[in-house]
C-alpha cells in the first residue's frame, strides 16, 4: 500500500470537479504507465454512496475516478497509482488489470436495481473525461473497455445501455456499427468443431480472456455475451448468430494494420 499520498492531491484532469481521496490505492506493479481504461457503473442507488464506499479501505475495491449522472467528476486515486476497480479480469492473456489500467465509474444503479438510462449531460461528461485520459495517456482504441470484457463470468457492466457508439462518434475507444440481426444458424451451447475454434480464436486474438477449445461450452457462452453487451448491444443471449460473427469480423477488420497482425 503507497503511503506517500496525501488525503489531498492535484487532479490528473482540469475536468475534476473535487477530490475524494480513496484509501486503497498503491504503486503500479510490473508497468509504468496505463494502457487501458475500463468503464464500470457504480451499482449503487446514489453517486454519494458510491463515492464514501469507494473511498473506504474496508470496501478493499477503489477507482480512479466517479462521474455521478449531472455530469459531476470526483477523482479518488491518482492515474499515477493503481486503484482497484478490475478485480479478478484479464484481456490479452494478462492478469492484474488494475496495474495497466485507469477506471472509471459512471453512477448507474445497475441490473438489479432497475437500470435505467445514462443521462445525456453523463454521457458528455463520460466523453470529455475518456477523452482526455486517452489522449494523456496515449491509450489504444481498442483498450477501451467495459468491466464485462475483463471479467465476463462476474460482471456485466456497464452493461447493453451504455452508449459506445457515443463514444465512438467522439473517436474514443473501437466501435463499428453492428451488423444487422437476421434469422440464420447459431453456434450455441452444444455446437463443436471448427467453426466454434475459429470464433474462440478470434474473440482470443481481440483480447477476451477464453480457452479455444472447439466446444461452444458455458464460459463461451459467457464471452459472447460480454462480447455482445459491448459490440452488439440489442440482443444479450450469448448465442454467436450472423449479426454477432459479421461484427465480430468487421470489428478486427476495422484494427490497424499493426493489431490485426495477430489475428
Amino acid at each position: 500500500m503507497t503511503s506517500e499520498i496525501p488525503t489531498a492531491f492535484q487532479p490528473d484532469s482540469d475536468l475534476v470537479s473535487r477530490i475524494v481521496a480513496a484509501e486503497n490505492r498503491e504503486d503500479r506493479r510490473g508497468c509504468s504507465a496505463p494502457n487501458i481504461l475500463i468503464l464500470h457503473y457504480t451499482g449503487m442507488e446514489s453517486a454519494e454512496a458510491a463515492i464514501r464506499w469507494l473511498a473506504l479501505r474496508e470496501s478493499g475495491v477503489s477507482c480512479h475516478y466517479v462521474v455521478d449522472e449531472a455530469g459531476a467528476i470526483t477523482q479518488l486515486v491518482p492515474e499515477g497509482l493503481r486503484a482497484w476497480h478490475a478485480g479478478l479480469s484479464m484481456w490479452e492473456g494478462r492478469d492484474d488489470v488494475n496495474s495497466r489500467s485507469i477506471g472509471i465509474e459512471i453512477h448507474n444503479p445497475g441490473h438489479g436495481l432497475g437500470y435505467p438510462d445514462f443521462p445525456r449531460a453523463q454521457m458528455l461528461a463520460v466523453e470529455k473525461l475518456c477523452h482526455d485520459i486517452v489522449s494523456r495517456n496515449r491509450i489504444a482504441p481498442r483498450h477501451v473497455l467495459a468491466h464485462s470484457d475483463i471479467a465476463p463470468a462476474r460482471k456485466d457492466d456497464p452493461g447493453e445501455k451504455f452508449n459506445w457508439a457515443w463514444l465512438a462518434l467522439g473517436g474514443i475507444g473501437h466501435w463499428v456499427e453492428p451488423a444487422p440481426i437476421v434469422e440464420g444458424d447459431a453456434l450455441d451451447t452444444g455446437s463443436c468443431g471448427a467453426a466454434v475454434r475459429e470464433l474462440q480464436k478470434k474473440l482470443a486474438a481481440y483480447g477476451y480472456g477464453i480457452d479455444v477449445t472447439g466446444a461452444y461450452d458455458d464460459a463461451t457462452r459467457i464471452v459472447v455475451r460480454a462480447f455482445q453487451r459491448h459490440f452488439r448491444p440489442a440482443l444479450v443471449d450469448g448465442r454467436a448468430d450472423p449479426s454477432t460473427l459479421k461484427t465480430l469480423d468487421a470489428l478486427i477488420e476495422a484494427l490497424p494494420e499493426t493489431d490485426a497482425r495477430s489475428f
